[in-house]
């Protein structure tokens, strides 16, 4: 029997992850609203640094053949290859990655980690007005915020029913919960480091 038929919760798993992550999700908002990313285009390439490391550390996830077996277009999602082309444009170099990245891990941990991913698809609509300010674009310095192909909404329905209707064991269940959460803290930890003093840009 999975968690998806407690009465007591959420009746969908997406719905689950997005209650569970609430908090933490609040916490990075309000750090990233600190560091003013869209006051120049220097405190925007700190940003993309961040968003790089992150999506290069799920690289392995999205191009995992287990994972890509239950969402078929899953390898086409990751956004490592725009954010390093936007570091380009921006005249900022690649970074090292930083310790702690993500190692194997279950199917319920996975995609708690990819529907944080695939989630921050829908601010970046948002986001991607703001960048507009400072001269960029969806093909130029923030690709990787740019309009997935078929659409933000219809992109995170089509994962989102597929994530809900999972059949998962209860540590699967847990697994799952625990990879949200953990996705991002690691963001946090990945934005500290690319806002930190002695992160060079170029």
């Amino acid at each position: 029997m999975t968690a998806t038929s407690s009465p007591e919760r959420a009746s969908l798993r997406s719905q689950r992850l997005n209650q569970l992550t609430h908090a933490p999700h609040g916490e990075l908002d309000a750090l990233v609203k600190s560091h003013a990313p869209f006051d120049s285009r220097e405190s925007f390439a700190r940003f993309v640094v961040a968003q790089y490391l992150f999506q290069a550390e799920l690289q392995a996830l999205y191009n995992d053949p287990r994972l890509i077996a239950i969402v078929p277009d899953l390898s086409q999602r990751c956004r490592a290859e725009q954010a390093l082309l936007d570091l380009a444009d921006l005249g900022a170099r690649a970074p090292s990655a930083v310790p702690g990245a993500l190692r194997a891990t279950t199917l319920g941990e996975a995609m708690g980690w990819i529907f944080v991913s695939e989630g921050s698809k829908l601010g970046a609509a948002f986001l991607i007005k703001r960048a507009v300010a400072l001269g960029l674009s969806d093909s130029f310095g923030a690709r990787h915020l740019g309009e997935p192909v078929g659409g933000r909404a219809e992109g995170w329905k089509q994962f989102t029913r597929i994530l809900d209707s999972l059949e998962l064991s209860a540590e699967e269940e847990a697994a799952a919960e625990r990879g949200a959460v953990a996705a991002f803290e690691r963001f946090t930890e990945l934005l500290k480091h690319a806002y930190a003093a002695d992160a060079a840009l170029a």
